[in-house]
């Protein structure tokens, strides 16, 4: 019978495909947050334009994107802690390749969304 310290890096395939299909409804809390920055701090720097019709104020984000990024920020925690205890890896490098995996599909729909335009 073969062990699991034979190919460690079978150990890993688990934490990525969770949280790959993790980055799929993160897609939403990314675009809350790049809408946010590009009407907002990076607006006031002129780094992007502000939307012309962003004129609500901060209580919608307040109301609408604070829910939204500390409930997948508390299901993306809750899912990855016990996964973290069952890697080799230093929970340095795991939850750099926790998030970089998460952040997959969001980077896979902006490279396809740019070779559109």
């Amino acid at each position: 019978m073969k062990t699991s310290t034979e190919h460690p890096w079978l150990r890993l395939i688990l934490p990525l495909a969770v949280n790959v299909v993790l980055g799929i409804p993160a897609v939403v809390p990314a675009f809350l947050l790049w809408y946010f920055a590009s009407n907002r701090p990076l607006a006031d720097l002129g780094w992007t334009e502000r939307e012309p019709t962003e004129n609500d104020g901060m209580l919608p984000w307040f109301m609408v994107a604070t829910p939204i990024l500390t409930l997948f920020g508390l299901v993306w925690w809750l899912a990855n802690r016990p996964l973290r205890r069952r890697t080799a890896l230093s929970p340095r490098a795991y939850w750099l390749l926790s998030a970089a995996a998460t952040a997959l599909p969001t980077l896979t729909l902006v490279v396809i969304s740019s070779g559109r335009s």
